[in-house]
């Protein structure tokens, strides 16, 4: 064979190449058109909803009337939360709100720290038992207790104050906290805990210089989640309102009106847009410490 001939055959050879990526890349993408054509609609129904909520909150109340739902607002202005923060009381509502949620969040988080390190770190009878009537706690719902609550807060007189809220958060978020804090421990080296024990350090002391710094992305995750929760929480908040000036932001929502009784969807979505926005931020910028304690606990040693 000549080398005119070796050349020539050569030739549909490399021709043929280039095409092959590029083939190659356009199957890929039709494997994905799918997937994608699912990632956009799933953010269009997740997204749509807050963007007209966002719109809404400039609208004036005759536009929500007069205009179709789908239809953007005539004029950007922040009456509506000037409105919402002045006339509707919301300003007082986050203050509640806040003074429920923090005190609720660190007794869970620190409740539920120390019961996880004592069920998994420390050595006794009957731990494994306890573990499981924490767990039995998860399953009780939370609106069977509601009313005994309440009359068990009446006969003592706090229910004219802020407590039966902080009271009733903490003891309803310490199982499921305890559970995850357990599941955390379990992932930790022993050997860290017995060493700390032959050099003399007692188990109080090393729950407080060994465990918990150890643990300061998971109880970050649990902190946020049950921030989330309680910050959210209308079913609780409304059941043990019992003056309007201890309402929370959820509670005050509810009775978000104009001078004539009617709601005031305008100064209403202002306010849900702050609350959104508020927690969205603060998520943004915990994103990967809540990542990085999501999968702490998922490996073990």
């Amino acid at each position: 064979m000549t080398q005119t001939q070796v050349i020539t055959q050569a030739r549909p050879f490399s021709r043929k190449t280039p095409r092959q990526p590029v083939q190659r890349s356009a199957r890929r993408a039709l494997r994905r058109l799918p997937i994608w054509l699912l990632v956009a609609f799933v953010l269009v129904v997740v997204l749509y909803p807050q963007f007209w909520m966002i719109m809404g909150s400039f609208k004036t109340q005759t536009e929500f009337f007069a205009n179709p739902t789908w239809a953007l607002p005539e004029q950007f202005n922040l009456d509506n939360y000037v409105y919402a923060f002045t006339r509707g009381d919301v300003a007082l509502n986050y203050r509640n709100s806040l003074l429920v949620t923090l005190p609720s969040v660190a007794l869970i988080v620190f409740l539920g720290v120390a019961a996880g390190y004592a069920l998994e770190i420390m050595i006794w009878k009957g731990r494994r038992t306890t573990l499981l009537l924490v767990m039995a706690g998860i399953m009780v719902p939370g609106q069977m207790i509601l009313v005994p609550l309440f009359t068990v807060y009446f006969r003592i007189g706090i229910t004219d104050t802020l407590w039966p809220m902080i009271l009733t958060y903490t003891a309803m978020g310490i199982p499921l906290t305890t559970f995850l804090m357990a599941a955390y421990f379990r992932s930790l080296p022993r050997e860290i805990f017995e060493a700390a024990t032959m050099d003399g350090c007692s188990p109080l002391r090393s729950f407080f210089v060994i465990a918990m710094p150890l643990m300061k992305n998971a109880m970050l995750t649990i902190a946020l989640v049950q921030f989330f929760s309680v910050f959210n929480d209308l079913l609780i908040a409304l059941t043990f309102t019992t003056r309007p000036e201890l309402a929370t932001i959820q509670v005050g929502l509810l009775s978000l009106s104009d001078e004539f009784g009617s709601t005031a969807y305008g100064p209403l979505f202002a306010a849900i847009s702050i609350n959104i926005i508020v927690l969205l931020i603060v998520f943004i910028f915990l994103n990967k410490k809540i990542m990085a304690g999501l999968a702490a606990g998922s490996v073990k040693g």
